[in-house]
């Protein structure tokens, strides 16, 4: 995380500092505005759930949950158009997406960063998804989740014969099952890194814009968390779909054509390319 030293402009921290420890097992400030946050988003979901079901009267937030829930699981069906696959790909997929934009939001609050406690001035708060730890966790959720589903689909031995083919019965392919092997892994690294990359660089940005504004930075930085707020979103939903199109590649068989139409081509190749 980042906070000021005197005379030498900004220190950048990359990974999360630990502030405590409980049982042995370090405390980050990562962790402290990550279950904040994560309190925060299931108090709104609970609220959009009694709205939904006649119990309180609606109000703007939730509304924009439900708007939101709907229009993310229209893209899942347009994705997958399988009702049923649908259906159980949805939770997985827009629970990610929540989870990303409500964590990324709180980072741009003004309680992240200038509140610092010690002697060294380790911030107390510190966005989720700018720990590392924090993304490749919701990488490797997204990529066992593709698996499992494609174990669902097409069995163990189908899901398996993606990546393992007989090199003597077909050498091609068994080299083209190595490479989707390899895939599965860098998949993985991107959707980590993506997201850590984006959320630091915007941390670096607002941390830059106060430090060289000064004392008009509370102005100079209002543009600024509205972008981050536009971007927030933007990363949340990149990730989100690509959890969707990852999940639906297993739900395909390989050389399959009545799943030809269920599963663009094109719309894997372009998200592909983004990772």
């Amino acid at each position: 995380m980042m906070h000021f030293v005197a005379a030498a402009g900004p220190h950048i921290s990359i990974k999360a500092e630990t502030l405590f420890s409980i049982g042995g097992v370090p405390i980050t400030n990562s962790h402290l505005l990550g279950t904040l946050g994560v309190i925060v988003l299931v108090w709104l979901l609970f609220q959009a759930r009694a709205v939904a079901l006649g119990k309180k009267p609606a109000n703007f937030a939730t509304r924009l949950i439900t708007w939101t829930f709907e229009g993310l699981y229209s893209t899942v069906k347009q994705v997958i158009p399988d009702e049923a696959w649908a259906k159980k790909v949805a939770p997985v997929a827009i629970t990610i997406f929540f989870f990303v934009i409500a964590q990324y939001w709180m980072g741009i609050l003004p309680i992240v960063g200038p509140i610092t406690i010690g002697e060294h001035a380790t911030p107390l708060f510190r966005p989720f998804v700018a720990d590392l730890n924090m993304t490749f966790a919701l990488a490797l959720v997204t990529i066992v989740a593709a698996q499992i589903y494609a174990f669902k689909y097409m069995g163990f031995r189908g899901n398996m014969g993606r990546y393992f083919i007989n090199p003597l019965k077909d050498p091609i392919m068994a080299f083209v099952g190595i490479l989707e092997l390899v895939a599965e892994f860098s998949r993985l690294l991107g959707l980590s890194f993506r997201l850590f990359g984006n959320v630091l660089a915007g941390e670096v940005l607002l941390i830059m814009i106060a430090y060289l504004t000064q004392f008009v930075s509370p102005l100079a930085l209002q543009p600024f968390y509205l972008f981050e707020l536009f971007i927030g979103g933007i990363q949340a939903y990149i990730f989100f779909m690509l959890t969707v199109v990852f999940i639906s590649l297993g739900l395909s068989h390989h050389g399959d054509e009545a799943h030809d139409d269920v599963h663009s081509p094109s719309l894997h190749k372009t998200v592909e390319s983004e990772t």
